[in-house]
């Protein structure tokens, strides 16, 4: 039990690590203004609105990859072949993901991708029962 409780920390770990790299990148690419990287709502929910579409989709690949790398890292450590722990890291972070897309303006091809981007843990999970167990 303890190990399947430490394998979703893990796996939320590891898909947080993996959205702010790939975030980072895209604001590097595609800067926000000042006053929207330092929190301001109304400027970030006013750059969100104008933003071009790769600055938008520097997020859905973020996602993408953090579903499948928290997916991997949930499956891998519970080490029990069930995907629950995959599904528990979906969830929490597909609830994150709806209420960051129901604070800011977005598009609706952002709300289905952003939605269904998280069905990708099941592919992470895939290649955890491919890989050698630890």
């Amino acid at each position: 039990m303890l190990r399947r409780i430490l394998a979703v920390l893990a796996g939320l770990i590891v898909g947080s690590i993996c959205i702010t790299v790939v975030e980072k990148i895209g604001h590097a690419l595609y800067p926000p203004p000042a006053e929207a990287a330092a929190g301001d709502m109304e400027a970030l929910k006013e750059y969100v609105d104008q933003a071009p579409f790769m600055a938008l989709f520097f997020i859905i690949i973020a996602y993408a990859l953090a579903a499948v790398v928290s997916g991997f890292t949930a499956s891998k450590i519970s080490n029990n072949g069930k995907y629950t722990a995959a599904v528990i890291c979906g969830i929490i972070f597909l609830l994150m993901t709806i209420y960051m897309m129901a604070s800011l303006p977005s598009p609706i091809w952002f709300w289905i991708l952003g939605i269904f981007v998280w069905g990708l843990v099941f592919v992470g999970h895939q290649l955890a029962l491919k890989t050698i167990k630890i």
